[in-house]
């Protein structure tokens, strides 16, 4: 980025007001840094003629909802749609990683799809950003257009797609994000899903996502999150015969993952500090009636992938 945070804010705004005009626009707002960062700067440009979708897919983090939603709905034309049972009716008895992805991925799509008919867009608004295209062999173009199920067809609008992440970073700061949006932890877009192994149901997301809040409470206590690139636990398809109270008990593996990176494409599993690694399976057993067990992963990418599947 060769122009200054302000700078480049300025010039956006004024290339987005070209782009667009009086058009109307969408967006799918994650509340990731990206999709926040896109979202108010087009605000900047055409007001609320930018429309900010946030879906909640039932497969979020622990108070996920409230924060996003609190964080943007004075401050964007933003409208919340939740969709979970949706999405969990359409998951319910899909084991296949691959193929939860997928309806993952395609009723996300429907659901998009019915708001920007309704919104009447004209726009697509997406956070890509320099490494997106770059790994994609430079084949994602600007302004080409998008064809929704419905023969709908939309014009992108990508305001950052030449700055890389620690850019896109700078100008949140500069637009004043709050700083747990800016520096949020990469979170995948199928959510929990991609960290529940086997079945989808609701019990399970459930026992993630409390084992989840409880990872992210320790390495924040601990200021690791500053460390670290990403902390996350995982529930396993597995059981184990432990011991609670003074009964025997048959419960989940809960596998806790935390790695280092720059880029996402490798990774590794850094030196943890032993005692926060027991606190965080202490807790994860001991308030979580379901789990038995927990394991910490020290592979690093390659060979595996951080998430899990």
């Amino acid at each position: 980025m060769m122009l200054s945070p302000k700078e480049f804010i300025d010039d956006a705004i004024q290339k987005i007001k070209d782009q667009i005009g009086d058009e109307k626009a969408i967006i799918a707002l994650s509340g990731g840094v990206d999709s926040s960062v896109c979202s108010v700067l087009v605000q900047k440009a055409i007001g609320d003629n930018l429309t900010a979708v946030f879906v909640d897919h039932g497969l979020l983090r622990e108070g996920e909802v409230e924060q996003v939603t609190n964080t943007f709905k004075d401050r964007l034309n933003f409208k919340f749609i939740d969709a979970s049972d949706e999405f969990m009716d359409q998951l319910a008895g899909v084991e296949d990683p691959e193929e939860k992805r997928k309806i993952i991925g395609r009723v996300f799509i429907e659901v998009f799809e019915r708001e920007a008919i309704k919104s009447g867009a004209k726009f697509l608004v997406q956070g890509t950003i320099a490494p997106d295209w770059i790994e994609s062999d430079g084949k994602i173009k600007s302004h080409h257009n998008l064809a929704l199920p419905s023969g709908m067809e939309l014009e992108l609008c990508e305001p950052i797609r030449d700055l890389y992440k620690d850019e896109v970073r700078e100008i949140g700061d500069e637009l004043d994000l709050p700083k747990t949006t800016v520096y949020r932890q990469p979170f995948p877009g199928p959510g929990l899903g991609v960290r529940v192994i086997g079945d989808l149901t609701r019990e399970n997301v459930e026992i993630c996502r409390k084992a989840n809040k409880i990872v992210c409470d320790e390495v924040e206590k601990a200021g690791l999150d500053e460390e670290v690139w990403q902390y996350f636990a995982v529930l396993t398809d597995s059981k184990a015969t432990g011991v609670k109270g003074d009964q025997r008990d048959f419960g989940y593996l809960v596998i806790v993952r935390i790695v280092n990176s720059v880029d996402a494409m490798t990774a590794y599993v850094p030196q943890l500090p032993w005692e926060v690694v027991q606190t965080i399976s202490k807790r994860i057993t001991s308030e979580i009636s379901e789990v038995t067990h927990v394991a910490l992963s020290i592979s690093d990418k390659p060979p595996a992938t951080i998430e899990f599947c």
